[in-house]
């Protein structure tokens, strides 16, 4: 049966374009020159132009189309009217063509909480290192993750030196035929899409960590594994991607400093898949909106 009714299914459909609407934003804020960092609590929590714009794109295009819904965004900002241009009305036809889940089939709005991180590696981000950064939209029911979004605004940007001339001169095509990008999306009982499932080199233990939250007690536990290889690379949505595409075994970060808005969604794509993200102590993760 198509989706197109169900209020899960259409609320992932929508999620998708405004994820790439963010995607958009947050290259365009680069091609612009002026990113107009902040710190926030330290040298390593930074926020930019990109970050705040995307996060005003995406909550309010999701809150005009469906204003039910328990929106939380990690950037604290004010409230002010959104430009018209940042809102995103449209939703990927092709979500609407594939089955709900019959367990999430009479869901609504108001039972949803959705996890926003406009731009997951920031601080990657502010050093070019574009390839780490990722736009998160997780969807939670009953304080479980059931159904996420990720952009990767620079997914084969280094091969695409003619794209990315087109992004510069406002040239570029957009939506899912965008040669520089793409969109990875999931729901659980149903599937994760957007990407070519691997498996890490058979005999191989590589672990992915923090590259920019390291601290001793990271370090030890990642040692303490003794593995082939260490990967060091930005954002959690880029380090859960790395796990499904067969770059990393797994993604070890013993220490504070994750937030639900940050593992929501790619708990989803990964879970979807057959792995599992918990805690430390091996507990699962709760996003109810007072988590």
């Amino acid at each position: 049966m198509a989706s197109s009714n169900t209020v899960l299914m259409r609320l992932v459909a929508s999620a998708y374009s405004i994820a790439q609407k963010a995607g958009m934003i947050v290259r365009r804020v680069i091609a612009e020159g002026d990113l107009g960092i902040v710190e926030k609590t330290c040298a390593t929590d930074l926020q930019t132009k990109a970050d705040r714009l995307a996060q005003m794109s995406i909550c309010s295009s999701l809150a005009r189309k469906f204003p039910k819904l328990t929106i939380i965004g990690e950037e604290d900002l004010p409230s002010e009217e959104v430009d018209q241009e940042l809102i995103e009305d449209s939703q990927w036809e092709e979500i609407l063509k594939q089955p709900c889940p019959s367990q999430y089939s009479a869901i609504q709005e108001e039972d949803l909480v959705v996890w926003v991180d406009p731009l997951d590696g920031t601080k990657e981000y502010t050093e070019g290192l574009l390839d780490n950064v990722t736009v998160l939209i997780g969807i939670a029911y009953e304080g479980k993750a059931i159904a996420g979004v990720i952009n990767q605004p620079y997914y084969n940007y280094e091969n695409n030196e003619k794209q990315q001339l087109r992004e510069h001169r406002n040239e570029a095509k957009a939506g899912p035929d965008a040669v520089l990008g793409r969109t990875i999306w999931g729901v659980l009982g149903l599937g994760a899409f957007g990407f070519q499932l691997k498996e890490v080199p058979a005999g191989k233990h590589i672990i992915t960590t923090t590259r920019s939250h390291s601290n001793k007690l990271v370090t030890d536990c990642v040692t303490a594994m003794n593995p082939d290889a260490v990967l060091q690379v930005g954002g959690a949505g880029n380090k859960i991607i790395q796990l499904i595409e067969g770059k990393a075994s797994a993604y070890v970060f013993a220490s504070p400093g994750c937030k639900k808005w940050d593992t929501c969604a790619p708990e989803v794509i990964l879970h979807a898949v057959g792995g599992k993200l918990t805690d430390i102590h091996g507990n699962v993760l709760q996003y109810h909106k007072d988590a």
